[in-house]
């Protein structure tokens, strides 16, 4: 699935985050987040660009701290190009995981040898009709989903979502094992 656009919006009476997936193809995936959900998997997806900063051919940052540094001005830069004016389009003619969003339960992480992160989510709350979708996204889309989703808990006041990733310089390199995040 080729991404076309990405966006997260707050829904007050859901007090969740909506997070939609424009593909090229005219498909729309969207999926809920939780404030839960949030907490526990935004340190993971910005550890996660930074790995994939680090992993870039030509990288020569081999410590936590630089590694860190680098993934800010990659983030940076990204940000300064990127388009947030224009609006989300609702213009999809599919919706491959149906009308409703699927209510992120559980998420898997895991860095591909490409050089993306694989997130797959899942929504097991009703184990009958479990769902899932596994999403496939280049480090600059990783980096503008932080961004997204960063801004959308501003305006929900939820308070800052991305604290505990900081690296200092006594922080280990996260193990390589793919983290998983359930409710």
């Amino acid at each position: 699935m080729n991404i076309h656009q990405l966006s997260v919006n707050h829904d007050e009476r859901q007090d969740r985050l909506l997070l939609r997936l424009n593909t090229q193809d005219q498909q729309e995936f969207r999926f809920w987040l939780t404030r839960r959900m949030t907490l526990r998997l935004m340190p993971a997806i910005e550890q996660s660009a930074v790995r994939l900063e680090a992993a870039q051919p030509g990288v020569a940052a081999t410590d936590a701290p630089s590694q860190h540094l680098l993934t800010e001005l990659k983030r940076d830069a990204f940000l300064k190009k990127a388009d947030f004016a224009t609006p989300f389009e609702t213009r999809a003619t599919q919706w491959p995981l149906g009308p409703e969003p699927l209510l992120i339960t559980d998420a898997h992480l895991t860095i591909q040898p490409s050089g993306a992160l694989e997130i797959a989510f899942e929504d097991k709350s009703d184990p009958a009709q479990a769902r899932a979708c596994q999403l496939h996204l280049q480090v600059s889309l990783v980096h503008g989903l932080v961004h997204l989703i960063q801004q959308a808990c501003e305006k929900a006041e939820w308070g800052p979502m991305s604290s505990a990733a900081k690296v200092t310089a006594t922080s280990p390199v996260p193990p390589s094992d793919p983290p998983r995040y359930a409710h």
